[in-house]
């Protein structure tokens, strides 16, 4: 009896010996924020549970997906690194750190990881990886094949040798990296960022006393940014003396980097060489060839093509004058021109405040013309209703379309209404769809972002013809379209400030199912001379060119298949929107299949149109 009575107290004393988990209250009330989508409560309550249980890789997991939904895409992106340290066999995880990686700017770890799981990961990873792995490897081989081309023409381009440098770096083959970080120091002595760049790539190699000469000769110079950077990745100790020699020898004008040396001689009782250190030091400034102000020398390096400089000068010139909007407005410029779009618009959104008409107007048309491609969500509409004197018509063409970015994949998917129209009912016995297909088209679809000038759609929808009984065909009709889409400018455009020549190209593919499965292509380009806006006709300005425009099907139907030619003008006035303008151009054209042409082979038509696009 005594022995149960032991044991049962003994069983009682191991139950309540239990540990309770400490994450389990948290994680509880985390689970149940994120029901609600209350996500910065659930943030919270995830990382109590985390702290009291750090070794949860799932938590890791739930918690990154968490900071998705609220944009903290860096936050998102060190947990699920966690997550996989924790957890190396979990390739769902490596795969969003991989792609978050790229996304936020870490292209060589994005890179590594993906190669990892293309080569080690589980069979339903790997393809996915080695998709991945090629999008960020390719462009980054062909963008140093490009540089190398460059630098055999001109081996003293110092941006040139800056650009391979950076891109080899992203790819992971350090040794050209840092070949040509050197070499770019070389050329260009005074711009000490790079000596941050050519330290950690040293460091990364394995080279820790190069990479510490490079990061001390950094932390001792003139630009702020380059010196905390620098700073950030030296050990926490304080340099020996062999180093600041070292880095002396890399960077030999650097004054303040042999002034510290000599007073750490001095303060040494090493007094001798502290006298020979001072003495040698030059007497030259820290950038002879860059005297100026540094907003004009940005201005002169912009215009040159010397981006990374304009950069440089340009926030060098807001450390000096936090209030230079001239400067916030060309940083926003040089970042667009170089494809960074995110800070073109931050700082474009800045310059808006300027008390100076003109660049606050400049920078509100860029802010404005950028907005709408970094949108989650927008709408564009355009209308263009158009005059021919050929048909005595007018047409009228259109189209509302509302979109949703598709996460961080280049499409977007969307809702349309278009209209094709005309006022005389032309086409109901002319043609079909030549002109106007006397319908409004609802439909769904997807598209993609333009690279290079180049966007691929696809839709899905009806056609619901205005018209009663037209040719006894149903008002509505199955329509399914799709494409690509080309558009390319150069020189002075309509809508800029300078006068000049200019060319332009829309070349359209499109597949309609209503006109029997067919494949129409478009071509349609213009060359000549833009005007100047004339202030005393209150900004009036004109284009005058020279139309050649091509349309050919793969059905060879007889309205499908012309070519034209002619002069045309266009012309708007500053005070319309961006988005506006008027058109008259006067076309000979040739039908190029006459087999089953109701019509005259040859033409001639006066178009007077005027075109009208926004997007919000």
């Amino acid at each position: 009896m005594v022995r149960h009575i032991i044991l049962l107290v003994a069983a009682c004393a191991a139950l309540s010996g239990q540990a309770k988990d400490p994450a389990g209250d948290p994680l509880s009330r985390a689970y149940q924020a994120l029901a609600a989508r209350s996500y910065d409560e659930a943030i919270a309550s995830f990382l109590i549970a985390l702290k009291a249980s750090p070794g949860r890789a799932a938590v890791h997991k739930d918690l990154a997906y968490t900071y998705l939904k609220t944009g903290e895409t860096e936050a998102a992106r060190d947990q699920f690194a966690e997550a996989m340290r924790l957890d190396p066999g979990d390739y769902h995880a490596a795969l969003e750190y991989g792609f978050l990686c790229h996304e936020t700017g870490r292209t060589a770890e994005a890179r590594r990881v993906f190669d990892e799981i293309r080569r080690s990961g589980d069979p339903d990873s790997r393809g996915t990886a080695e998709t991945a792995f090629q999008n960020v490897d390719l462009p980054l081989a062909e963008g140093i094949e490009r540089w190398r081309r460059a630098l055999e023409a001109n081996p003293g381009d110092y941006t040139a040798h800056h650009e391979l440098a950076r891109l080899a770096e992203r790819r992971g083959d350090l040794p050209l990296a840092a070949e040509h970080f050197l070499m770019t120091w070389k050329l260009r002595p005074a711009w000490r960022s790079v000596l941050v760049e050519l330290g950690r790539t040293w460091l990364a190699m394995g080279m820790a006393e190069q990479g510490r000469a490079a990061l001390l000769a950094a932390s001792r110079g003139p630009e702020p940014r380059a010196a905390e950077a620098a700073r950030g990745l030296l050990p926490g100790r304080y340099p020996y003396v062999y180093e600041f020699r070292q880095a002396i020898e890399l960077d030999p004008e650097n004054v303040a980097l042999r002034e510290e040396l000599g007073y750490l001689l001095q303060a040494m009782g090493r007094r001798d060489e502290a006298r020979k250190v001072f003495e040698a030091i030059p007497a030259v400034s820290e950038d002879p060839a860059g005297q100026g102000p540094p907003r004009e020398l940005g201005d002169q390096s912009y215009k040159a093509g010397q981006l990374r400089d304009a950069l440089r000068y340009y926030a060098q010139a807001l450390r000096e004058d936090p209030l230079d909007f001239r400067a916030m407005l060309q940083l926003g410029w040089t970042h667009n021109v170089l494809g960074q779009d995110r800070e073109a618009i931050r700082w474009f959104g800045l310059a808006r405040k300027s008390p100076e008409p003109a660049i606050s107007r400049e920078a509100a048309r860029a802010y404005g013309n950028l907005r709408p491609s970094l949108a989650r969500l927008r709408t564009t509409v355009w209308f263009f209703p158009v005059y021919s004197s050929r048909w005595r018509d007018t047409f009228a063409y259109g189209q509302m379309r509302t979109e949703l970015k598709l996460g961080r994949l280049p499409l977007r998917g969307y809702l349309s209404a278009r209209l094709i129209g005309d006022s005389r009912r032309l086409t109901a016995a002319a043609g079909p769809g030549s002109l106007s297909e006397s319908a409004v088209i609802f439909g769904a679809g997807l598209a993609t972002d333009y690279w290079h000038g180049m966007m691929l759609w696809a839709e899905a929808g009806s056609a619901v013809s205005y018209l009663e009984n037209r040719t006894g065909q149903p008002r509505m009709a199955p329509d399914y379209r799709g494409g690509a889409a080309f558009y390319r400018g150069f020189g002075r455009l309509l809508s800029g400030r300078q006068r000049g020549a200019f060319l332009e190209t829309n070349d359209d593919g499109v597949f309609i199912s209503r006109f029997q499965n067919d494949v129409v292509l478009y071509s349609q380009n213009r060359a000549g001379y833009t005007l100047a806006p004339s202030a005393a006709l209150g900004g009036f300005q004109t284009q005058w060119y020279w139309n050649a425009n091509l349309s050919k099907d793969l059905r060879r139907q007889h309205w499908a298949n012309a070519v034209e030619s002619g002069p045309g003008l266009r012309f708007r006035w500053n005070w319309m929107p961006r988005g506006a303008m008027f058109s008259v151009n006067y076309l000979r054209g040739r039908y190029t299949v006459t087999a089953g042409n109701p019509w005259s082979r040859d033409y001639t038509d006066l178009r007077i149109g005027a075109w009208w696009a926004a997007t919000r």
